[in-house]
């Protein structure tokens, strides 16, 4: 077989505890190992907040909208996979997964689960603007009787807002749960990954897969610190207290054009693309580990609830998959050649 182009395939995904999230289109599964150690599966849709909408054709405004998507959705998996855990596994696992079915039929517990995720979600929102956003200009603005220079000035704010983020991902990966919670973000990308390599989705395949996509979010986190930086470089305002709305009121703009470059490094794989990348890669180091087989299944059962990847393989890459390939002890296409640490086929462009 012989060297092949990674192609987008159009699914995502994320970490969540013990588990992860796929989505394809308007569903979305969530696999998580339980206690008792089986793989629990529920796939559910959702269109978005602006379904159906002409601005999710436009470009720099569709990237808000799928930020709030992403939010939402992010909240309502890890909501999920966390119902499994908030009683210990001594307390009998059917009574677990009645109190989870439970949940689904709706009811005074699943409205306030949902009032309480929501505010979560606006307080850790609201938490990442003031620590990554606004906290920045103001340990900047101690030097302004120093540096007269305002363009020196907005170059310090910018490397500060970068040095608090890389900080504060290193730091929490200090957590025992964080780790896990790594590794399982990194067998999502390697799913995807071998995927997108054209080889079937087996658990050797995928172990032999790149932990490392272009699409990520932490790569998108990163490209947001990164154009904010441009951003405020060119736009100023006089007044202290100007300054500090306007970087919150920058944030979807930023967020526009962050995902206008995630998107075109997921569907693009030229030099210029790879170069643009190659930050977020070496910051998913951090943010990615290598998982285990048992993770690795369970992504696999999270992508196969709502892809087919059998029909992707045939689409994009021309063959159909033999089931006799699928054993065990079975390594298709283990000739091919290696992924370089970028996830990228090394093969000249």
């Amino acid at each position: 077989m012989g060297k092949k182009k990674m192609k987008y395939s159009g699914i995502g995904g994320q970490a969540v505890l013990e588990g992860v999230m796929m989505k394809n289109k308007d569903q979305y599964a969530v696999a998580v190992r339980k206690p008792d150690g089986e793989i629990e599966v529920e796939v559910e849709h959702y269109t978005g907040v602006a379904d159906g909408s002409r601005v999710l054709n436009l470009p720099f405004i569709r990237g808000i909208f799928q930020f709030v998507d992403s939010l939402i959705l992010g909240m309502r998996s890890l909501n999920y996979s966390a119902s499994f855990y908030e009683e210990e596994p001594n307390e009998g696992q059917e009574g677990k997964a009645a109190g989870v079915a439970s949940s689904k039929n709706g009811g005074f517990k699943d409205k306030a689960d949902k009032a309480l995720g929501a505010v979560v979600t606006v307080v850790s929102f609201a938490l990442a603007i003031g620590i990554f956003m606004v906290l920045p200009y103001l340990i900047t603005s101690l030097f302004e009787d120093y540096i007269r220079s305002a363009s020196f000035l907005a170059i310090i704010e910018g490397a500060l807002r970068i040095l608090i983020f890389v900080c504060y991902v290193l730091s929490i990966s200090l957590m025992k749960d964080i780790r896990r919670l790594y590794c399982y973000h990194g067998a999502e990308h390697k799913c995807i990954s071998c995927i997108e390599k054209g080889r079937p989705l087996t658990v050797k395949n995928v172990m032999k897969s790149s932990k490392q996509h272009k699409r990520c979010g932490t790569s998108f986190l990163l490209f947001v610190m990164l154009v904010s930086v441009v951003l405020f470089f060119f736009i100023r305002v006089e007044n202290p207290v100007y300054r500090v709305l306007l970087r919150i009121a920058l944030i979807p703009v930023i967020a526009g054009i962050s995902y206008e470059i995630i998107r075109l490094a997921g569907r693009s794989n030229n030099l210029l693309v790879r170069i643009i990348s190659a930050p977020g890669m070496w910051m998913q180091k951090l943010t990615t580990r290598e998982p285990d087989e048992s993770m690795v299944e369970v992504a696999i059962a999270a992508v196969e609830a709502v892809f087919d990847w059998k029909a992707y393989l045939y689409e994009a890459f021309g063959y159909e998959v033999d089931d006799s390939w699928l054993r065990d002890d079975d390594e298709p296409y283990a000739e091919d050649d290696e992924e370089d640490e970028n996830g990228v086929s090394g093969e000249s462009l």
